[in-house]
């Protein structure tokens, strides 16, 4: 198909729109910028009426700001394609964080749906508008490389699933409900890795802080913040808060922080939203100035109501011990709703795949997946070298691929290099170090590096290479996989505490090590490789290639 794009560019005032006069940019579908170059201030919208909706903005004494306009048409345009490109304009806008948007959430519904030629309009056509964007010198960054960035995936204006969608509006309609209430309300959000929780709370919580800055919502002038305990997620919340209206980096808090701050201040906050609340502490932690029990149970007695995102397979210390039992007995003493998000989108694997992965971090090892997965590269390496060099080609060619380990090498902070498989077939890189404000698989010379589990968790990757260290090998007796705790160099997941005794710990810790692996495991987007550094451990996945091959 032969692209018809129009594309203008003038002056934001009534005399130049009134002479735009291109027949597909007068009562067709189209999509506009207003922005002040200089002031670096944006607003993306679409419309079937240019003339009208033009000269409404030249109206509102926020849109003032605003001196040029590009306006978008083609006639092939329909609403639903300048609604879909309206929406990727403000993700990619906000992963290019040159702009401050002026956009607000009209997105309460905004859920993925099809339409005809979607693909065309979504890749052709939107490349096409961005690249001119770019000799525009609006936007910097290429489309494939804001794909990549986390801010991008993470952005507020990404489309939701039915199941999302229908878990945000039933989250604000509880907002809504009890924020006038009595007592501390709880709504908790359970899930595995992949299905998207993050991405629907950044959703929820632009759409909240949006709603706290509406003169006729229920929820006007509420004090909100979003929590979480992971340094580079908190990176990237902080990121999109550049590039939105009503989203400020003081709102986007460390669990600790937060609590010393109502405490500091006497205040208590409205809606506290928790993400990676599996990472939440269950203990005192004097050394990181948390002087309290439990982190939930003191975040929820700061706060009106508290919307919890978790997941007790990514439970990675023991000193932040979750599980079932201990959610509810914290919560049953509080008004508690629960809602699963069971749909996988991170991950283009097959269910049988899937499968594979989930009985692997049950220590059980089944027959590999068929070769069949058209969509996801799923492989086995018995060579750290070869594995090393089959993650950075794909780097290469796709971007944002790196290898990451279980937490089986020594690793300090003490500002030394310190290796991962240091022999000469070995993977031979050093662990990660981080320390800016870019999430560590975004600076390009880590694909010269191994991730840890604290350096990728809640993050995509399009490529996966998982080394699993000496503390995994296998038993032939018991056909199953076999963990040695005592080989495991995440000393500070392991801190005893007193409220467990010693048998309970000894298992928690093995279910820590597996919780690792599933979160590592479940990084890829395209495809997961795995390279097993213990003997027996690879000897048996070898055979499972062998049983996997065809015959001849």
């Amino acid at each position: 198909m032969n692209s018809e794009l129009i594309f203008e560019k003038g002056s934001f005032n009534r005399q130049a729109l009134d002479q735009v006069q291109t027949v597909y940019l007068n009562n067709y579908p189209m999509v506009y910028v207003l922005y002040n170059q200089k002031r670096k201030i944006a607003y993306i919208g679409q419309t079937v009426h240019k003339k009208r909706r033009l000269h409404t903005h030249l109206t509102n004494p926020k849109r003032h700001i605003h001196n040029e306009t590009i306006v978008i048409g083609h006639e092939k345009f329909n609403q639903s394609a300048t609604y879909n490109i309206e929406s990727n304009l403000i993700n990619y806008f906000i992963a290019d964080n040159q702009y401050k948007l002026q956009n607000v959430s009209q997105t309460a519904n905004m859920q993925m749906h099809n339409y005809f030629q979607k693909e065309y309009f979504n890749e052709e056509i939107f490349g096409e508008i961005w690249d001119k964007l770019r000799e525009e010198n609006l936007v910097k960054e290429t489309v494939e490389n804001l794909r990549n960035k986390d801010i991008y995936k993470l952005s507020p204006y990404k489309e939701l699933s039915e199941q999302q969608l229908d878990v945000k509006n039933r989250i604000l309609d509880f907002c809504k409900k009890n924020i006038n209430n009595e007592g501390h309300h709880v709504f908790i959000v359970e899930g595995d890795a992949g299905t998207g929780k993050s991405v629907l709370l950044s959703s929820l919580f632009n759409t909240i802080q949006d709603y706290a800055n509406e003169d006729s919502s229920d929820l006007k002038d509420t004090n909100n913040f979003l929590l979480v305990n992971h340094s580079e997620m908190l990176k990237t919340y902080k990121s999109i808060a550049n590039s939105l209206p009503n989203l400020k980096k003081k709102n986007f808090l460390k669990p600790t922080p937060f609590v010393n701050q109502m405490d500091k201040t006497n205040t208590q906050a409205d809606i506290v939203l928790v993400d990676e609340a599996h990472l939440l502490l269950t203990k005192e932690d004097s050394y990181n100035n948390f002087r309290y029990e439990n982190h939930l149970d003191e975040i929820i007695k700061r706060c009106k109501i508290t919307i919890v995102i978790f997941d007790p397979k990514q439970v990675l210390k023991l000193k932040s011990y979750w599980n079932q039992r201990l959610i509810q007995e914290i919560t049953r003493h509080y008004s508690a709703e629960t809602m699963q998000l069971t749909d996988q989108f991170r991950m283009k694997a097959s269910p049988e795949t899937l499968n594979w992965i989930n009985h692997f971090v049950s220590k059980s090892l089944l027959p590999l997946p068929s070769n069949e997965d058209q969509e996801f590269e799923f492989k086995i390496y018995d060579n750290g070298r070869q594995f090393k060099e089959a993650i950075q080609s794909k780097n290469e060619k796709y971007g944002l691929s790196r290898i990451v380990s279980t937490f089986d090498y020594l690793h300090k902070k003490d500002g030394k290099e310190y290796y991962v498989d240091e022999h000469e077939d070995g993977v031979n890189l050093p662990w990660n170090i981080t320390g800016n404000n870019i999430t560590w698989a975004e600076e390009a010379h880590t694909i010269y590096e191994v991730g840890s589990i604290y350096t990728v968790q809640g993050f995509d990757l399009n490529y996966v290479g998982v080394v699993l260290g000496p503390s995994l090998s296998y038993d032939d007796e018991t056909d199953r996989i076999v963990i040695d705790i005592q080989k495991y160099k995440d000393t500070g997941a392991f801190t005893s505490r007193k409220d467990i005794d010693t048998d309970q710990a000894e298992q928690i810790k093995e279910d820590i090590i597996l919780n690792s692996i599933n979160v590592l495991m479940k990084r890829g987007i395209r495809g997961l490789y795995i390279y097993a550094v213990d003997p027996k451990l690879s000897a048996k996945l070898q055979s499972l290639i062998k049983e996997n091959e065809p015959d001849e």
